[in-house]
């Protein structure tokens, strides 16, 4: 009998911690996940917003969230978190396909291009997606990528933050690099 009552409690204690376990899990959106991440993050390192299409990448150090936001909203929170950083910035690229795309093709692209261009300004630079996706394969072989899905389902939406350290250069790097030579 006393095993019975102890095989019963240990069941009864897994259903109450599996229970807690899902309900903080459910409590933990993707702007908090970001949060927390995003100290850790440097450069080399990527965030990448993404339509409903985007492929789970099984790569180590790439961690998927789902933000079920519009994805303007999720554009505007991340690019937020980003530049109130103050170790890092970043290079955003958005696919170059998306530049072609027309409204018959794909209705309401204008005004996804026009609220994208708004929040993100003239920082996005417009590449291949292919060549996006190379580079940050490359990346992601030894830095972690964070990638945000949304319910967006419109293609050639991606927009990639590529991350760089905000308190040094290039010019400070060549003038390092010129006084390790002396």
């Amino acid at each position: 009998m006393k095993k019975i009552l102890f095989f019963f409690s240990l069941i009864l204690i897994s259903i109450t911690m599996s229970s807690c376990n899902n309900h903080i899990a459910e409590q933990t959106s993707w702007e908090t996940t970001l949060a927390q991440k995003l100290p850790l993050l440097g450069h080399r390192n990527w965030i990448v917003i993404t339509d409903m299409a985007y492929p789970l990448q099984s790569g180590n150090g790439i961690t998927t969230l789902f933000a079920n936001e519009p994805y303007t909203d999720v554009l505007r929170k991340v690019k937020a978190q980003i530049d109130g950083a103050p170790h890092v910035f970043a290079h955003v690229y958005h696919d170059r396909e998306l530049d072609f795309i027309s409204e018959a093709d794909m209705p309401g692209v204008d005004a996804l291009r026009s609220e994208m261009a708004q929040i993100c300004g003239s920082e996005a630079q417009a590449v291949a997606h292919e060549e996006l996706l190379e580079r940050m394969d490359a990346a992601g072989r030894l830095y972690n990528i964070v990638i945000i899905k949304t319910p967006l389902t419109m293609a050639y939406t991606t927009t990639f933050f590529e991350l760089d350290c905000a308190y040094w250069n290039g010019a400070k790097q060549e003038n390092l690099v010129k006084a390790m030579g002396k």
